[in-house]
């Protein structure tokens, strides 16, 4: 942990780092971007048996026994397995998302029905060199299972000491493949390591063969269904041990553009041995159930709409998508502002830069500073934000009544029923 008198050496570190590779998912010029990237909290103040940070993560004792090594033939592949259905076999699942799938909010979603989750992209390389960069980018607690460790690569070895030092806190660790910004095309990682699969392969081989945690990968589909399946096949002789499958080719970025090709995911899940999980077009429980149903994978990832929505795998949807709907809705007793509120309380106990929590306020509170968009411009006008600003916010808003509720079905355990 840092210390306060190094916390603006520190904060400079943190931000010249995450500009060098990341493209943060919210863009806002008005105000300093160096005040938000500080932690929202002391994490002096965090308890040290509740919150697990890298400080430690030089020290070797802390790896759980010996690398074992992914065999080739039925014993991997039944070892995938058994590890799959020791987790419960999760089906809904939080998707990585730059600087939006950190643990508050990882949080947030399970106690609204995630069974899983990845975290954000992590940089290999810079996550093996700076300590500091690994503190304030990756924490977990004990309620934070099962747990996607996402690193984006193109270096065997350095991914495998990036690997090394999360194996103790998760359940697998995953190969981000599937990344499709130009920021991903300057760093040669991502979708662009589809234009060098030998390299692809020789980092999943290096991985697979030296951790005792699993290795997962996440990619997207080649325009040609045949490659894609080429692909899998490929990963998974290479010692992937669950493929998550984006149904979106990488210049196919807009997913409210372009439909997720569920027939390509069906494609591969019927090639493939090991677990295949779906993302792309999961909006609310119905698509849940539809995606299950039409690919036969094992399980399904969110990612945008959870931004809007953190309670959707509990059956609540917003208004945009209950028009249309055979069963009728009612108002849930939930909305998005409740749902600030918990993530809220969990950024306090469990604290992050304030960059992503001004992030979700933008996404979960976007509707109501349509309707009042003076409390948004307060908001954006704050260069330093605190959590007594944004709690007052949230009862200036009920005070002005908005009023934006999310809705369940009048059945909604039909849906939900059949996925269990």
């Amino acid at each position: 942990m840092r210390s306060p008198s190094n916390s603006h050496l520190h904060l400079k570190s943190i931000l010249s780092l995450r500009k060098s590779f990341m493209a943060s998912s919210f863009t806002q010029t008005d105000f300093p971007q160096d005040l938000d990237d500080l932690l929202c909290s002391d994490p002096h103040t965090q308890p040290q048996d509740e919150c697990s940070s890298l400080t430690k993560s030089n020290d070797s004792t802390l790896l759980l026994g010996s690398p074992s090594g992914y065999l080739s033939g039925e014993s991997r592949i039944e070892r995938a397995w058994a590890h799959w259905s020791k987790l419960g076999r999760p089906k809904l699942i939080v998707a990585p998302m730059v600087d939006n799938s950190e643990l508050p909010f990882r949080l947030l979603c399970r106690k609204y029905g995630a069974e899983a989750a990845y975290t954000p992209m992590l940089h290999s390389r810079i996550f093996t060199e700076n300590e500091k960069y690994r503190n304030m980018e990756f924490t977990t607690c004990q309620e934070d299972r099962p747990l996607f460790v996402q690193f984006c690569a193109n270096d065997p070895d350095v991914l495998l000491e990036a690997a090394r030092r999360v194996e103790p806190y998760c359940d697998y660790v995953d190969l981000n493949l599937g990344c499709p910004q130009r920021i991903a095309r300057r760093g040669n990682y991502g979708a662009f390591l589809m234009d060098n699969l030998p390299l692809v392969k020789a980092i999943v081989e290096k991985v697979a063969s030296n951790l005792q945690v699993p290795v997962s990968c996440k990619i997207r589909v080649f325009p040609n269904l045949q490659d894609t399946i080429n692909y899998a096949r490929m990963l998974e002789d290479a010692g992937c041990s669950l493929l998550a499958v984006h149904g979106r080719t990488r210049d196919e970025k807009d997913g409210k553009k372009f439909r997720a090709n569920w027939s390509a995911i069906s494609a591969v899940k019927n090639a493939l041995r090991i677990p295949v999980l779906a993302n792309g077009n999961i909006r609310h429980m119905e698509d849940v159930h539809n995606c299950l149903q039409e690919t036969g994978v094992e399980g399904v990832l969110s990612a945008e709409t959870l931004l809007e929505n953190p309670a959707l795998f509990a059956g609540f949807r917003t208004a945009q998508w209950t028009a249309g709907c055979e069963e009728s809705s009612r108002d849930g007793n939930l909305d998005q502002a409740d749902l600030l509120v918990d993530y809220l309380k969990l950024c306090e106990k469990y604290p992050v830069p304030w960059r992503m929590i001004r992030s979700h306020v933008h996404k979960l509170l976007g509707d109501w500073f349509k309707i009042h968009p003076h409390i948004r411009e307060d908001f954006n006008a704050q260069s330093k934000l605190t959590f007594e600003f944004l709690y007052n916010m949230v009862e200036q808003l009920r005070e002005l009544q908005v009023k934006i509720p999310l809705y369940i079905k009048d059945s909604p355990a039909s849906a939900i029923s059949s996925i269990g």
